[in-house]
This record gives C-alpha cells, sequence and structure tokens, in this order.
C-alpha cells in the first residue's frame, strides 16, 4: 500500500468531517493539519482529536503513521494570527 499524500489526508478528513477550513502538510509518514470545524465547539481537545480519528478510522492505524494537528472552531480559527491574510 502506497503511503498516503497531505491532499490524501485532507481528502479523508474532510470525508468524515465537516471543515470551514483544512490544511494539510507532510511527507508520507508524518503530517500536520489544521482543522477548523464547529462541531468543536465546547469541546476539549482531547475530544476535538478523538473525533478527527473517528472521520479518519482504521487509516488512523493503517496508513497514517503520525498526525499533528491544531483544532479550531471557526471563532477561534478568526481570531487567529494564521486566519489574517498577509499584507504587501
Amino acid at each position: 500500500m502506497a503511503d498516503p499524500t497531505a491532499d490524501d489526508v485532507r481528502g479523508f478528513i474532510a470525508a468524515g468531517l465537516p471543515c470551514e477550513h483544512l490544511e494539510v502538510e507532510g511527507d508520507g509518514h508524518h503530517f500536520f493539519a489544521t482543522i477548523v470545524s464547529a462541531e468543536f465547539a465546547g469541546k476539549s481537545r482531547v475530544a476535538r482529536h478523538q473525533r478527527v480519528y473517528t472521520a479518519l478510522g482504521d487509516r488512523m492505524r493503517a496508513q497514517i503513521h503520525a498526525l499533528s494537528m491544531k483544532t479550531l472552531t471557526p471563532a477561534e480559527w478568526a481570531a487567529s494570527p494564521e486566519a489574517r491574510p498577509t499584507q504587501h
């Protein structure tokens, strides 16, 4: 089985979790995701991560070896410096 790409992981998450913003970077073994979803409202960081793992299902054990993530609500994302467009 070929290693998943960052685009693959992005698609896996998007298929199982409604996201307002989703970025995934990685090298086929280790991935970092920034995930913004209204479903995270009122949930702890652990519960948010568990929700992402549920969206990924068995892929987390079989295909994705390491996933670091930042999970934010839309309000948290709007307040984040990362959400602001860069000015030139």
